[in-house]
Order: C-alpha cells, then sequence, then structure tokens
C-alpha cells in the first residue's frame, strides 16, 4: 500500500523529499508511479490542461506540504510577509521563505539532525533540543539571527544522533547556518538571503490575492 507521504508527492507530480533517505532510492515511488494517485491508465501519459489558478494551488500545496504546515499556519506567514519586507526591506516572497526556513524543526533539518522535517518535528516535540540552553518543544518557534540550537546533553546518547559526527563529516549547511560538530550544536548567523530553486512563491502571493 503506498504511503501517504509518497501520495502527496504523486499529487504534486514531483519529489518533495517527505521521507528523507528513502527518497534518494530506487525504491522511492516516484520513480515507478510518477502520476497522480486513482488516475485512469489511459490518462497517465497524457497531460491535463491546468488553469493559472490551477497551478497557484498545486505550488500552494507543495510548499506547505514540504514544511509541514496546516492552512491557518502557511495564512499567517502570508499575511506576515508585507510587514516583514517593509520593515526589512526585502521581496514579500522572500519574507515568506524566510519566516518557513526559520522555523525551529527546520532549521534542525537543516542541522542535518533528522532526514526530514517530519522526524525534526518529532525530534523536537519529544524535547531534544535547546535553544540558547533552553529546552523548547515548539515546532513552529520562530529562531533569530544569533540563536545556538543544540542537542540536550541527556539526549546525545538516543540512537537518533548514534555517529552523528561522522554521518555528518561531509554534510554541508546553508550558508545561513555555522554547525560545530564537536559541540552538536549551530549558529544562524544571518537569514537567508535567497529563495532556494524549487519554489514559486509568487504563484503563492498571486493564489492568496485573488
Amino acid at each position: 500500500m503506498t504511503d501517504k507521504k509518497c501520495k502527496i508527492c504523486r499529487r504534486a507530480g514531483e519529489k518533495l523529499f517527505l521521507k528523507g533517505e528513502r527518497c534518494f532510492t530506487a525504491k522511492c515511488v516516484m520513480n515507478t508511479r510518477a502520476y497522480p494517485p486513482g488516475k485512469l491508465d489511459s490518462e497517465k501519459k497524457h497531460k491535463s490542461s491546468t488553469s493559472e489558478y490551477g497551478f497557484q494551488m498545486k505550488e500552494k500545496q507543495k510548499i506547505k506540504n514540504i514544511y509541514g504546515v496546516s492552512e491557518k499556519q502557511f495564512l499567517s506567514y502570508i499575511r506576515g510577509s508585507e510587514k516583514v519586507a517593509t520593515l526589512s526591506k526585502i521581496h514579500p516572497t522572500l519574507a515568506i521563505y524566510i519566516g518557513l526556513e526559520s522555523r525551529l524543526d527546520n532549521v534542525v533539518f537543516r542541522m542535518g539532525l533528522a532526514k526530514s522535517r517530519s522526524l525534526a518535528r518529532q525530534i523536537v516535540s519529544h524535547g531534544h533540543i535547546l535553544v540558547n540552553g533552553k529546552k523548547l518543544n515548539i515546532a513552529s518557534h520562530k529562531i533569530r539571527v544569533g540563536d545556538i540550537v543544540s542537542i540536550r546533553e541527556g539526549s546525545k546518547v538516543s540512537k537518533l544522533f548514534t555517529d552523528l559526527q561522522t554521518k555528518l563529516k561531509d554534510y554541508v549547511t546553508p550558508t545561513w547556518i555555522s554547525l560545530d560538530l564537536n559541540k552538536m550544536e549551530a549558529k544562524v548567523i544571518s537569514l537567508p538571503k535567497e529563495i532556494e530553486a524549487g519554489f514559486d512563491f509568487t504563484k503563492v502571493l498571486e493564489f492568496y490575492n485573488r
């Protein structure tokens, strides 16, 4: 039976890497069934025409699923983007991206402590993570420049972090995160300066501004 997360990728029509390592293997369902679930055999080889509204909605759903946020949470990032953009003098699309990337669960994922954002959320909610030395279990907590994210001392023996230094030896973090493997912690040294390839936040804004 196809996993729920695999169905999300099939609906999106592309790999969203929701299952971590499995997405990089031959077992990934997108290698064999890269078409929406429930589609008839006669439809699989033909692309249906999609309206601009359809493309906008598809991009919105894709980004929501990648970050694992609800509609209510996502809408708060959209609504807050204009204020952030004005104060920071950046484009609203970059403001949305920064808001999502600044989530604690995403930073844990970007540090390489989890193979997927969903696992990163579990790690945070189970109390394994410290922010500036204080335990936090809220995945949506906003991380700011200068914050230090680390693994709780008592959690370092967990199987989740077994042989982490070896696993992350060649891991490259985003430029806005400085990772110290010896201390098993990371410092946020800046905000993301550009949107990662594969995201079209312009379509998302168009969707909400219709």
